[in-house]
């Protein structure tokens, strides 16, 4: 069972930034993305960024496009998510994802089979 740890999470305020790491304990198996998803309060998990193993793309949620920068780091079996220009409403609970099959949406959170615990980004006016 591969394991995510997410890390880097806090309270800041609007125009800070914060960097999220994810951690996976394995490193071989077979990766067909990894995303970020987020959950505010009230509201259904979203996918903020995705990373498609094979040949590096990236694409992103609108809201975030131009703030948020996601990038994998292989020597550290890392992922990353840099955040900037933090608005109030990034407020969420992030999570690290792994999709291990090839096919279906890339956004949907049934697509994932291992998850991060998750890492609560709060952010203040």
């Amino acid at each position: 069972q591969v394991q995510l740890v997410e890390s880097g999470g806090g309270l800041v305020q609007a125009g800070d930034s914060l960097r999220l790491s994810c951690t996976a304990s394995e490193r071989t198996f077979y990766r067909d993305a990894m995303t970020w998803f987020r959950q505010a309060p009230g509201k259904e998990r979203e996918f903020v960024a995705i990373l498609r193993w094979s040949d590096g793309m990236i694409w992103y949620k609108d809201s975030v496009h131009g703030r948020f920068t996601m990038s994998r780091d292989d020597a550290d079996n890392t992922v990353h998510l840099q955040m900037n220009s933090l608005k109030l409403e990034d407020t969420a609970i992030y999570y690290c994802a792994a999709k291990i099959r090839s096919g279906g949406a890339y956004e949907l959170t049934h697509e994932y089979a291992y998850w991060g615990r998750g890492t609560q980004v709060t952010v203040s006016s």
